[in-house]
């Protein structure tokens, strides 16, 4: 796990909800405080779909939503001449990602053990901050995906010319 702070908040916004650079990620949960503190829950909504949809994993492949679905929602909400208060957002990378991840470093965990590769991107009216995190569907003692996912995260950022340092 690492924490990063971003040094050029306009351009990472530009970059988190005006392209597509992030569109490799679902989205667990927003909370973006403006004018109201709007809530997202980024679980599909299993009463939204036919019991056939739900089990389509080319109608509904995600347990979360992509990002690249919600993203203009959450542009909508912030939006404007006023930065909002605070705001939060909790991705976790597409699953389908998380072998790349793995097999750039000398690892025995599988793709199958790793629940999830997460960031988490807070905005407290003062500063932004980037911080990893890694989910298991059991206990590993191997620590290495994590090292492995904090260093694509840098790369990531890097690749798309967001500044950051470390906190």
């Amino acid at each position: 796990m690492i924490a990063l702070k971003i040094t050029n908040i306009k351009q990472f916004m530009g970059k988190l909800l005006g392209s597509d650079a992030f569109d490799s990620f679902l989205l667990e949960e927003a909370s973006i405080s403006t004018y109201n503190t709007f809530l997202i829950d980024g679980h599909q909504n299993q009463e939204f779909y036919t019991s056939q949809e739900w089990e389509d994993e080319t109608i509904r492949p995600y347990d979360f939503s992509e990002w690249k679905n919600i993203r203009p929602i959450c542009f909508d909400l912030i939006k404007g001449t006023r930065t909002p208060s605070a705001f939060r957002f909790v991705l976790h990378l597409i699953p389908k990602y998380v072998s790349s991840i793995l097999d750039k470093g000398d690892t025995n965990v599988e793709a199958k053990q790793v629940k999830a590769f997460v960031l988490n991107i807070k905005y407290d009216g003062t500063g932004l901050t980037l911080v990893t995190g890694t989910a298991f569907h059991t206990f590993l003692m191997d620590k290495s995906p994590d090292a492995l996912w904090d260093k694509s995260v840098r790369q990531f950022l890097s690749q798309k010319g967001i500044a950051y340092e470390e906190l």
